[in-house]
């Protein structure tokens, strides 16, 4: 290339790059000259964290309570009791009527006096020709004979005597007591209905005490503890203030996968009622994790990422989600650390290097 021809494009190349690097200098001073966005931020929050309680919905009921059934069959006779009444231990709630039970006990009555009646006898026979037998009157085999028919006699009197029990016990069990003092809370079966044994009758509840269980996920489940203390709210009055509850009873993972799995937790006395609705919440431990708020994660076409406030601007750092915890997101990132501000407000109107003015 001559040198004419080297000053020509000289020529027209310079002007071009002093106009680019004007254009430059012009886009980065208006970006500094552009007011502060608003924005909101949280702090990042690296190692161990506590979450955000989880919240899992259930129903107060009393701790004692039961659903009492009869153990023989028969037509309901007589109720004595109504829906909600408060009944004492050993109150008779309920009678069923069937004509086998008491012939039957009277029965066995009969038939254990007539075998007692007999083994008397047969006492008095074997005493007289034992001495008979002592003065030789008596042989030995009438004597032995004697004797096995008392033994017999003895071992029938006995079993007459447990069937005369059992069929007592299968009267008595035509009456329903109350096992504790309590509250009726329902009556399942009405007057002169045909009850069969093991059908429910009516459920009693006990105004001591109070418990409520919960369903939760397999992974919750080691974050638990016999004794740990819960909080649980009312779901019906929010303005109630929060009851601790303390974990009863922990159910054992099993072996399906998304399984859930019963939680029972025992609440203070006279607090919340039997038949209310509250969610018990579980705070899940993160151990060596590093979270950022759910509302700072965006995704593009690039991945997820978040805005973390540097001097006064915005910078974009890329993460990777690793799982949500309530409002919380844990993440992989090797350029966050703990304390860092991330922006969860404000986020549509930001770019990366804009200035940003956090607001308290």
């Amino acid at each position: 290339m001559t040198t004419s021809n080297q000053r020509w494009l000289w020529a027209l190349v310079l002007p071009v790059a002093l106009l680019a690097g004007c254009k430059a200098v012009d886009s980065t001073q208006a970006a500094s000259q552009r007011p502060a966005i608003a924005v909101r931020t949280a702090s990042v929050l690296a190692s161990e964290h506590v979450a955000q309680p989880l919240r899992f919905s259930g129903i107060v009921q009393a701790s004692q309570r039961a659903t009492l059934t009869f153990q023989v069959s028969g037509t309901l006779k007589s109720q004595p009791v109504e829906l909600g009444q408060e009944v004492r231990r050993g109150e008779m709630l309920a009678q069923v009527y069937n004509p086998a039970l008491e012939p039957a006990q009277d029965s066995a009555v009969a038939r254990l006096e007539e075998l007692e009646t007999q083994q008397d006898q047969a006492n008095r026979e074997w005493e007289r020709s034992r001495r008979l037998f002592e003065r030789g009157v008596v042989s030995e085999q009438t004597l032995e004979q004697l004797a096995a028919r008392r033994d017999g006699l003895k071992a029938s009197v006995r079993t007459a005597r447990a069937a005369l029990a059992e069929a007592s016990r299968l009267l008595q069990e035509s009456q329903l007591m109350a096992p504790f003092s309590g509250r009726v809370e329902a009556l399942l079966v009405e007057r002169d209905e045909f009850v069969a044994a093991g059908q429910p009758v009516m459920r009693l509840s006990s105004p001591q005490g109070r418990e409520v269980e919960v369903r939760v996920p397999a992974y919750l489940l080691n974050h638990l503890r016999v004794g740990q203390t819960l909080p649980v709210w009312s779901v019906q009055n929010r303005d109630l203030a929060t009851v601790d509850g303390s974990v009863l009873e922990i159910a054992q993972a099993g072996a399906v996968r998304g399984e859930l799995h019963p939680v029972l937790v025992r609440l203070p006395d006279d607090t919340l009622d039997a038949g209310q609705p509250v969610e018990v919440g579980i705070t899940p431990r993160l151990p060596s994790a590093t979270t950022v708020p759910l509302l700072s994660v965006m995704r593009s076409a690039g991945g997820a990422g978040v805005f973390r406030v540097n001097e006064g601007r915005a910078e974009h750092v890329a993460v990777t989600v690793k799982r949500i915890v309530g409002e919380q997101v844990v993440v992989a990132s090797s350029a966050l650390q703990h304390g860092d501000q991330v922006i969860y407000a404000g986020l549509t109107r930001i770019a990366e290097g804009d200035a940003v003015e956090v607001l308290p």
